[in-house]
């Protein structure tokens, strides 16, 4: 598929098909895609749980769900996905990195930096799987972990605390789908969202 059709046929999928598991070969290829983000640094600060089978899938539903919430429709497609991802950003490997000679900042401080680039460059690996799922044809959807869930996520999956959860990545056949509300409000044109030579 060309590439600009990977961009203009991605989407966020909210319900799979559970009968047709996502080839071992895809999900390699998935996560080979993901570690060929770019990092500040060539950090490389993140970590990826992969969950495959129909038991460490609904453990992660357990942790990560709310109680209640009007999400039923929501979930009951996005529990279908075959094959979740979870990409976790870890600070730490970038302060580590960059107190290295090359970078010399030594106190590792935070407040050097502009934006927290581990949750960027995160991103970045997960919107890598988006597009990938896209031309191996499959669907996708990254959302986000409720943050009042976080500690029962990393107790059910032995998080390590240097990782951060930026969201999870569900990844399998699209079944029939319903459309985000939110679409309604359509794509803001160009002209709202770009300036060129200057602001005003």
């Amino acid at each position: 598929m060309e590439f600009a059709e990977v961009v203009r046929r991605r989407r966020m999928v909210r319900n799979y098909d559970p009968d047709r598991p996502v080839p071992p070969d895809v999900v390699d290829r998935l996560l080979d895609h993901a570690v060929r983000a770019p990092s500040a640094g060539f950090a490389q600060g993140w970590g990826f749980l992969v969950l495959e089978e129909a038991a460490d899938r609904e453990r992660f539903w357990a942790a990560t769900t709310p109680e209640g919430g009007g999400r039923e429709r929501w979930l009951a497609g996005m529990r279908r996905a075959p094959l979740i991802v979870v990409p976790h950003a870890n600070e730490s490997a970038y302060l580590r990195r960059y107190a290295e000679p090359d970078k010399g900042w030594t106190d590792r401080s935070t407040d050097r930096w502009p934006v927290p680039y581990w949750y960027v460059d995160t991103g970045f690996a997960a919107l890598l799987m988006l597009l990938t799922a896209v031309d191996e044809g499959l669907g996708a959807c990254f959302f986000g972990v409720p943050p009042q869930r976080l500690d029962a996520y990393r107790d059910a999956f032995d998080v390590p605390d240097e990782y951060r959860p930026i969201g999870a990545v569900t990844i399998g056949y699209r079944a029939p789908d319903h459309r985000s509300p939110s679409l309604r409000r359509g794509r803001r044109g160009m002209d709202e969202v770009v300036r060129r030579g200057r602001w005003s």
